[in-house]
């Protein structure tokens, strides 16, 4: 699965699963971490786990699994890293607390209107 393949069906997941305010910013000038951050949140923690636990489970469909998972315990803030992307899920409140967008305005929005419903 190529790295737009696998952007779109993480994005077409978290829409799917009515994930709020998805973003994907693409960071490849501004670290080695990944080349993209996918930003969504849900309305509960529950939502917001059920929101990472279907990314997770369609990409484990493909044959792909996470390098690493953290934040599953509190579901406030699910990361899932891809490698060259990586996949935060945050409970509303939390987002808004750590504004992710903001500390990362430097990268580049990608328009991801082609693959919301």
């Amino acid at each position: 699965m190529t790295q737009n393949e696998m952007l779109e069906k993480i994005i077409k997941t978290l829409d799917n699963k009515k994930a709020e305010e998805i973003k994907a910013i693409k960071i490849t000038d501004l670290t080695i971490l990944a080349d993209y951050f996918i930003i969504a949140n849900g309305t509960s923690t529950t939502h917001t786990k059920t929101l990472a636990e279907e990314v997770e489970y369609q990409l484990s469909q493909e044959g792909i699994e996470p390098n690493r998972t953290e934040g599953y315990n509190g579901s406030n803030w699910v990361i899932l890293d891809y490698g060259d992307i990586v996949v935060h899920v945050f409970y509303k409140e939390t987002r808004d607390y750590y504004q992710l967008e903001r500390l990362w305005s430097d990268g580049e929005m990608i328009d991801i209107g082609a693959y919301l419903t």
